[in-house]
């Protein structure tokens, strides 16, 4: 049976989270970072997917944390069964695998996000704030991944997918953002971390989320992703 925690009258303000994954220690783990942020509570969990559409149907969570491996029913069937039924729940699989077909598979299934295990508590917290407001979020190594393949494509003049991405002159949007924030994004691009970030540029992680955010502000997008995928349309970064 789903381990359903009850929810008080004094968290309806904060967003409310679902875990789902049928490693208790991991799970114990992620619910310990979570529930460090104050607008953060965690209201239920459950060892696996079968159990997801009761855990949603009784807490109604703003986020769900899906395992992708799980012994009865996996993270990718449940969130399918889930949004089927559900079109509204918001969704983050939680993965160790990187490669593109289980990326893409979550996504089809309406995923909103796709964290690999070895995230650090600053990823995980941010893709939960992210998705929770109606964005999405991928880790950084798969946005790392994703670029790799963007850049096969515009290499690749034989490929009919490659309309649309070739390459263009690169050139600082200096227009629009300073020039620290060109340096951030290009590190966004990088498939950086917040905290690599503020190692590279020797700045605090809070001063990068805040580089971050003016970034996404400025060019009119909802998450990191977004800035990275139209960065390289406008050829505002190198993919390298």
């Amino acid at each position: 049976m789903p381990n359903l925690n009850m929810v008080d009258s004094s968290s309806t303000d904060k967003t409310t989270i679902a875990i789902i994954d049928d490693h208790r220690l991991f799970r114990e783990g992620v619910k310990r970072i979570l529930d460090m942020e104050d607008n953060f509570s965690v209201v239920a969990e459950g060892d696996d997917g079968s159990e997801a559409e009761e855990i949603v149907r009784d807490h109604n969570p703003d986020v769900v944390l899906m395992d992708i491996n799980m012994p009865h029913v996996n993270g990718v069937e449940a969130t399918r069964r889930l949004i089927e039924k559900a079109p509204d729940t918001k969704v983050i699989i939680l993965s160790i695998h990187d490669d593109e077909t289980y990326v893409s598979h979550a996504v089809q299934t309406g995923a909103s996000g796709y964290l690999l295990k070895e995230m650090d508590a600053d990823s995980l917290i941010e893709a939960v704030r992210v998705v929770a407001d109606g964005g999405a979020y991928l880790h950084p190594k798969i946005t790392y991944n994703l670029l790799n393949e963007f850049r096969r494509l515009s290499t690749n003049p034989k490929d009919d997918k490659n309309v649309g991405f070739q390459e263009v002159e690169y050139r600082k949007p200096l227009h629009i953002l300073t020039r620290r924030e060109c340096e951030v994004l290009q590190l966004l691009a990088d498939g950086r971390s917040n905290r690599t970030i503020g190692e590279e540029l020797f700045i605090s992680e809070k001063t990068v989320k805040n580089h971050v955010s003016n970034i996404l502000q400025k060019m009119n997008v909802n998450d990191r992703t977004q800035a990275v995928v139209e960065a390289i349309k406008n050829g505002w970064v190198k993919v390298r």
